[in-house]
Order: structure tokens, then sequence, then C-alpha cells
């Protein structure tokens, strides 16, 4: 069978076409990419009309880079980015532009909502806070969580909000497009922290509604990701070069589906992924938080079974900084005089050229280290003011020197999540490593070198939420377990083991490493508040 899948991240889509049989296989897959708007107050938009753009062109261009036809597609879905914020009138026409996950300008309706009372537990309200984790353990103890988006609207352009028929995430807002049908999978619901988690009561929680003053009225009918959402509308298979009636599964958030793609479906089972942004996530039958470190489990595809999820926001994100600032042809790095045209050849031929530059840096960076967060920080700790620096830098260093330092950056900063992760549940001693970071064996080594962990990569790592997705939609065609189906197709393809040699250099740097906020967090907030 053919599924076509849209792979929605920050900055661009890749859309891909698999063929699954014994095995999954990628036919064709087209990128293109689209803006992230950022203000001074904090604002991180996106333009709808540029995804929808973005999504025609790329299915259309399927076709060419293949001898599928259109009529042969079996079923779609989207795996997007989660955690935005979409106001849409009856017709699914979005009011105003998307709100991304990084937008953080809901701080004062946060403080306002979250942080009264007089008893409090790391800065927010006790009983908002035990009201919260008994429905879903889980709480919107972030100014960038959507429902400060929600009230920031609410408060600031109430000609939209006056206007507003349903609030969605970004792949509700796909679906919408594509099937008419306003709806919110379960997994996107979850991700408002107003959606009761416990076993027969799934659904949205009329006492968080209420509690957080939420209108009832916005919140959509719910549906699965595994759910069967409708069918391809006419209008849709006319922009998209596809025809009517192709049936659209639920899909999700991308956290939702990368643990499909990465084979991790055992609870117990660990994933880190590296993307724009970066996560570590251990698959759960069982649901946990830990608050102190802004840990929680989030919904996965099959209901009763969660992710374990920590978050750093700019991971990949902080070495797109990198060819924007550092790696420029005439700073001398990146010197390739190759003509590229496609955005994802683009990337990952500078990629590549510059972890084979950095391979010259020894492990440590000659002492230089940097720090991840370009656009805050949510996990182990919560700093809208956190920014990204360099510590150390000497007479003698270079800008390799710099670059390698990005890289061990997000790795230690990956390693701590992974160890907050341990303290609360069993996290495997081999994990799997995915997304655009893992297509690197230098990355893939440093990861291992860094954690101390045997780590292992499978194919079509770039596209791993997408390959999570056109599993789903496959078992749900077939009728089957998606877990199972999962496991027996997603095979690892290369194994890396920690190097003892270069423990000790990683270790000393490590220690500075997480000291580096504590010891700045007043400058932070005293130059970003």
């Amino acid at each position: 069978m053919h599924v076509i899948i849209y792979d929605f991240g920050t900055s661009s889509l890749k859309t891909c076409l698999f063929m699954i049989d014994t095995q999954i296989h990628l036919v064709a897959s087209s990128t293109a990419g689209y803006g992230l708007y950022t203000s001074d107050d904090g604002g991180a938009e996106q333009d709808e009309n540029e995804w929808w753009e973005a999504l025609c062109s790329t299915t259309r261009e399927l076709f060419q880079k293949s001898d599928v036809k259109p009529e042969e597609i079996s079923g779609m879905a989207a795996c997007t980015q989660f955690q935005g914020s979409i106001f849409v009138d009856e017709h699914g026409n979005a009011l105003r532009h998307p709100m991304s996950y990084l937008d953080q300008r809901g701080i004062k309706e946060y403080k306002e909502g979250m942080c009264d009372g007089i008893i409090k537990v790391s800065g927010c309200n006790l009983f908002k806070l035990v009201r919260n984790l008994r429905v879903n353990y889980a709480a919107s103890v972030s100014a960038k969580d959507p429902v400060w988006k929600y009230k920031w609207v609410e408060n600031n352009e109430p000609e939209v909000f006056s206007k507003a028929y349903k609030w969605l995430d970004v792949c509700d807002y796909l679906l919408a497009r594509l099937t008419g049908r306003i709806v919110r999978t379960a997994d996107s619901a979850f991700g408002t922290f107003l959606y009761d988690t416990r076993k027969g009561k799934e659904g949205w929680n009329e006492s968080l509604l209420k509690m957080y003053k939420v209108n009832p009225a916005h919140m959509p009918e719910l549906i699965e990701s595994t759910d069967l959402a409708g069918e391809l509308t006419e209008q849709a298979a006319k922009d998209l070069g596809l025809v009517k009636g192709i049936p659209v599964f639920g899909g999700g958030g991308d956290t939702t589906f990368v643990n499909i793609g990465a084979g991790c479906t055992r609870p117990g089972d660990t994933h880190i992924y590296v993307g724009t942004s970066g996560w570590v996530s251990t698959y759960m039958d069982s649901q946990t938080v830990d608050l102190d470190a802004m840990i929680t489990g989030v919904l996965s595809v099959k209901r009763g079974y969660f992710n374990y999820y920590a978050e750093l926001e700019t991971a990949g994100k902080c070495f797109e900084w990198v060819k924007d600032h550092l790696a420029l042809d005439e700073t001398g790095i990146y010197l390739n005089q190759i003509k590229i045209t496609d955005v994802e050849s683009k990337y990952m031929s500078l990629y590549d050229y510059l972890s084979e530059e950095i391979s010259k840096v020894p492990p440590g960076a000659n002492g230089v280290i940097f720090t991840p967060w370009l656009h805050g920080n949510r996990c182990p700790f919560e700093d809208s003011n956190a920014a990204g620096m360099f510590f150390n830098i000497r007479i003698d260093t270079g800008k390799r020197d710099m670059i390698r330092a990005v890289l061990e950056g997000i790795c230690y900063h990956l390693r701590w999540l992974l160890e907050c992760e341990s303290r609360k549940v069993k996290t495997s001693d081999t994990i799997r490593f995915v997304g655009g970071g893992a297509s690197s064996p230098v990355t893939c080594q440093m990861l291992a070198n860094i954690t101390g962990r045997t780590i292992e990569t499978v194919s079509n790592s770039q596209e791993v939420g997408a390959v999570g997705a056109a599993l789903v939609v496959a078992a749900g065609i077939k009728g089957m377990d998606v877990l199972e189906y999962a496991h027996d197709i997603v095979k690892a393809e290369h194994v890396y083991t920690p190097n003892p040699d270069n423990k000790e250099i990683y270790e000393r740097n490590y220690i500075v490493f997480k000291k580096l906020y504590k010891s700045n967090a007043e400058n932070f907030k005293a130059i970003n508040s």
C-alpha cells in the first residue's frame, strides 16, 4: 500500500510517500520551508497560507519524482509540531495567524492565572496544581503552554476571540483543511492540559475548563490519532493534485509518532530526538510527572500508553544558528562551492561538512562550553529569560572549537534530561537516536560518549515521525495493533558505544555546563526580562 504523510516541523514541511509491505520504504519526498515570525514581546507565529502552499507544492512533486499515481494512495495523515494555537471559524478558516509552541507572550496571563494564591509549589498555586495533577499528571506551568496563548488572545485581541468557533492545534487545523471536519486528536487535547487522562474519563475536563475560565464551546469533538477522521474533500484534492475520498487518519503531534517510527514501543524503551527542537522520551504503560524538572507523560497513539517526555526547545535550531552566523562562506568554514537548490540537500550538505570539520577538534572543544537555550528553556528548568552563551573563550579559541561546542552543548543538555527522567522511571540502557541530528556519525558518537549509553540509529531517521504516522495509517487499514506492528518493522541500523577515553573530559565539562544556568539566572533576568 502507498500512504502520504505530512511531517510539519517548526521551519519546514517534509511530505513523504511511503510504500509499506513487510518493510517500510520511502518512495519519494519533497520539502518546502515556511517562516517563523518572532517579535520582541515573545511572540512566535506562522502563516497558515504558507503551510498550505507548502502542502500543495510538495504533494504534487511526489508524483513527479515517482511512478505512483494519485489513485494508488490508500491513506493520509499529518505528524506536526505540537502545542500551537489556532482559532478558527465554523468553516475551519484561521481567524489570525497560528501561534507557535515557541510563543511566550502569555507571561502576564500565566502569572495571573497560575501564580496566584498564598501556598505555592515551584511558584505555582498549589490548589490548581493538585487539581490538574489528579486529572492528567500535568499542568500549565509554562507561559508557552497553549492555555496562556488562549488567554492572551482573549485579553489582547477581543475581536478575534469573539469570532472564534473552535480552538485547534496544528494537526487539527490541517485535518479541517483536508477533510472539512473540525475536531481535535486526543494527544493535541492533552497538550492543552485540560484533558482528563484517567481511565474511563478520557476527554475534556469540565472542572479544569472552569478553573482556567476557558469557554467549553471552543473545545472541539475529540478523536484518537488512529481514527479515520474523514475523507479528502474535492477542493483539497484539487489543490493537492490528488483524488477525492482518500481516507485521512487523525494523526497528531510529532511527539506522538516519533517513538513509533523509532521502534520504541515497549514500556521502558527510550529514544532521543534532535530536529529543530529536541527531547528525551521513555515509553510507558502508566503516567507520572516530575514538576521540578518539568517532565510529564504525554499521550501515545494508543490509549493507556504514554511518552514520558523532556524537551529541549532549541536543539537543531542551534545548529541552524551556526549556519547563519558562524559558518557563512565569508567566514571561511563552508567552502564547498556546490550549486544546491533543494532546501533539505542544502542543510544536509552543510551538516555533513561541519561534522567533518568539528571532528578535527578534540572532545571537550578545547574547553569551550555552549548553552543551547536560544529561546528560553523549559526542562529541567523553566525560564523564558535563559539564553545561549559560549563560556571559556580564550585567545587561541577558533570557530571550529565554537561549532563543536554547540553540538556538545546540545548533547550535555540531552544527558541532563536523560538523568532527570531516570530519577522517576527506568530508562533503557540502549537509546534510539532519531531525527536529523542522528544523520551525523560524529554527533551519534558524541552523544554516546557524553551520555555513557549505547546509541542506536534506524533507517529513515530524518523522517522518523512520518514513519510512525505511516505505520499508524497502515495498521489502521490492516486492523493491526500499531505497537506490535512497529516493533516488528523498525530495526536498528547502526550502533555506537561510548569511548571510555573521552569520559574524563566530558564529565568535567558536563559538571560545569549544569552550573552555568544557576550562575547566570539573575544575569539573564536582568538583561532579558
